[in-house]
């Protein structure tokens, strides 16, 4: 089990990854839209964001289990208008396959991520989640992870849905 840069040639399989877990994970939070957007889209969205990041602070990780891609995590400086994207970076995708789950893939993507956040001088990292999402709460609970107060409702296009930002103080003397 390893954790590394994604790669070019990562993109179709991080596609799969996010589709699986948002058809099995959101299915009463996304549309039906969204949970079958073409894999070709989402593997090209995905290409762009590892071959032409915005920032060199724009990354995305993936984690394996030998040869099989499980999941990944992109991150980036914080945008909301409250923090200071210098020292705060965001979390906008932490996923592992469901199958994949409880394998401590998740734990290891957030290492190698606050790895490169403390080289870059970030001291905290927030994440959106949906309130609807308990395995994700959990997961993020458990890593330390607390709600710091502020939402956000979302218009999915059925109806809105909550998101609550959690965050994590990942300084070196944290």
């Amino acid at each position: 089990m390893s954790v590394r840069p994604a790669r070019p040639e990562d993109a179709e399989r991080v596609a799969r990854v996010q589709q699986a877990t948002w058809r099995q994970a959101y299915a009463q939070v996304l549309p039906p839209e969204a949970l079958e957007l073409p894999e070709e889209h989402v593997a090209a969205v995905w290409l762009h964001a590892v071959e032409a990041p915005a920032t060199p602070r724009h990354r995305v990780l993936v984690a394996l289990d030998g040869a099989e891609l499980v999941g990944f995590l992109a991150t980036a400086p914080a945008e909301d208008d409250d923090l200071d994207g210098g020292l705060t970076a965001d979390v906008p995708a932490l996923l592992v396959e469901p199958r994949w789950g409880r394998r401590g893939h998740g734990s290891r993507l957030l290492s190698a991520a606050v790895d490169g956040w403390r080289r870059d001088g970030v001291r905290t990292a927030v994440c959106w989640a949906w309130e609807a999402d308990a395995v994700t709460a959990s997961f993020l609970d458990s890593a330390g992870w607390e709600p710091d107060g502020r939402a956000r409702l979302l218009d999915t296009g059925a109806r809105l849905q909550r998101q609550v930002r959690r965050h994590v103080d990942v300084s070196d003397d944290a």
